[in-house]
């Protein structure tokens, strides 16, 4: 059978993605015809997803001396960098920073951590608590807080965790190149405690890596695997002191691609668009969203800036979207 852009599109909304090497078909297709393909990715969001797009905030509520030493990561101990540093938060802090985004007009709030895990009662508890509160003020309260066993899987389901997000960053064949301090298979373990805890899951990556688009597509089949609720994508936004300071920025173009190709492979999955967004696709971030993206990271991100949230929510109106709560 030949294929076309327009059947590969039938076939994602009919069983809900493609396979490899119909991706990898999509992506030659793509390259000769990119705005097809984004039209087509935007068909298919819109069937999934209807014309609504959430938001979600987060704030970094540890900060640096990261032992892991992914080499994008401007709070990895293994790098110089200008990152703060800084010891967890209050709980009282973590819940007025929810209760200002979910006034801003955000849907979600990610309480952040870094280092490989949470290392202490203390910090555990403080973190329960915050969930606790921010669930009550209405918002949807999501953590990132490294890696996760079952235990503490169900402590946060208890306290009121909506969703759990841990990114695999990049595929496997593709992570010796990012990372050497831990293994793939525990980020998967990780993915795979919050699920068996009843927890949303959010688990997504970085492009621009120095990955190539085969292995963006092998990260997105894994998730799909993985069965996964939000697949969050950023773009590498080159911090000085990371061994990727010098990394060639990604073509808005190439990026938009990309964010396609994962709606034709997670044709019925929440697709965010993350870190990155505004410096890299510059003046074609809005098609983001017309390329298969139904939610956003607002606001700031960890050690770098984003935008108001404001004018996110302007650029959904003159799309013709709404925002709404996922």
């Amino acid at each position: 059978m030949k294929h076309s852009i327009e059947s590969l599109k039938k076939k994602a909304i009919a069983t809900r993605g493609l396979t490899s090497k119909e991706a990898l078909k999509l992506y030659q297709l793509g390259r000769k015809n990119p705005f097809s393909l984004i039209a087509a990715a935007s068909e298919i969001r819109e069937f999934y997803k209807g014309k609504t797009i959430s938001l979600c905030a987060i704030i970094n509520a540890k900060s640096g001396r990261c032992a892991e030493d992914c080499a994008f990561c401007a709070q990895s101990a293994h790098h110089l960098t200008d990152a703060p540093v800084y010891s967890l938060v209050s709980a009282d802090e973590m819940i007025e920073n929810a209760r200002k985004a979910g006034e801003d007009g955000a849907h979600m709030f990610g309480i952040v951590t870094s280092g490989t895990e949470i290392g202490s009662d203390k910090e555990w508890n403080e973190i329960l608590r915050a969930v606790k509160e921010i669930k009550g003020s209405g918002i949807k309260p999501c953590a990132s807080l490294g890696m996760l066993n079952k235990q503490q899987a169900q402590e946060l389901k208890s306290a009121g965790l909506y969703r759990y997000h841990h990114n695999l960053e990049t595929s496997r064949s593709f992570f010796p190149n990012i990372c050497s301090t831990h293994d793939y298979e525990e980020d998967i373990r990780t993915v795979l405690s919050a699920k068996e805890a009843g927890l949303s899951t959010c688990s997504g990556g970085i492009i621009g890596l120095g990955e190539q688009m085969e292995q963006r597509i092998e990260l997105a089949l894994t998730l799909k695997q993985l069965d996964v609720d939000s697949v969050p994508l950023n773009i590498l936004n080159p911090i000085q002191g990371t061994p990727l300071a010098g990394a060639a920025p990604l073509q808005p173009l190439e990026i938009l691609m990309t964010v396609s190709l994962f709606r034709f492979i997670l044709a019925d999955k929440d697709i965010k668009l993350c870190g990155g967004k505004e410096k890299n696709l510059r003046q074609l971030l809005p098609l983001g969203l017309v390329a298969g993206c139904n939610s956003l990271m607002t606001g700031n991100y960890l050690t770098t800036t984003g935008r108001d949230t404001e004018l996110d929510l302007e650029m959904i109106r003159d799309l013709g979207l709404v925002a709404t709560s996922a």
